[in-house]
């Protein structure tokens, strides 16, 4: 692991805004234009930008570099948090629904970010099962955005609620990511 005297340059794709992570016209996410219309439209697309956000913020990297815990004394690295946000994702389903909660796809705590290991199976695995469970939690979702306020599963979780936290969990993280990033390989930008 290198030190902290070891810290790559600082650089950034982007041309037309330096702070930026890539120019506006290469960005996927819909961060120009007029914000989308109507609570649910707002919340949808935050979550949809934060959620490509962080595979961004992981795009290019070999899996030693994804494994990495580049922010010492932080055992955090970029695939810890994709790891960490699928079992996430897979606990909010596990929220809304009625049924028997799915087991933890990691194991007991932390493992999440313990079993992010540099082999590259393991960095697909972890892409597919965030792919997976964000599929399975919007499915959800989707058969109750027509009410908001609707309250759902064993924690009586309104909609809403549970949207703005995905919201927030994943902020948090793509500012844990964007440091992390910087100390892999010095790519900055938001």
């Amino acid at each position: 692991m290198s030190g902290m005297s070891d810290q790559p340059a600082r650089w950034t794709e982007a041309t037309v805004y330096p702070d930026m992570w890539m120019d506006p016209d290469d960005d996927p996410r819909s961060l120009e234009g007029p914000a989308p219309d109507g609570e649910l439209a707002v919340l949808l697309d935050c979550i949809k930008n934060y959620r490509l956000t962080l595979r961004l913020k992981c795009q290019g990297l070999d899996a030693e570099q994804l494994a990495r815990r580049s922010v010492p004394p932080s055992t955090m690295s970029l695939l810890g948090l994709v790891r960490h946000l699928a079992e996430v994702e897979r606990d909010w389903h596990n929220w809304i629904t009625d049924g028997e909660p799915l087991p933890k796809l990691y194991g007991p705590r932390d493992a999440d970010f313990d079993g992010a290991v540099a082999e590259q199976a393991v960095a697909d695995a972890a892409f597919a099962d965030l792919e997976r469970e964000q599929a399975a939690l919007d499915a959800t979702l989707a058969r109750h955005s027509a009410d908001l306020g609707a309250r759902l599963g064993r924690e009586q979780i309104a909609v809403r609620e549970l949207m703005v936290h995905i919201v927030d969990e994943y902020a948090r993280h793509c500012g844990h990511a964007d440091l992390l990033r910087e100390c892999v390989d010095g790519r900055v930008g938001q």
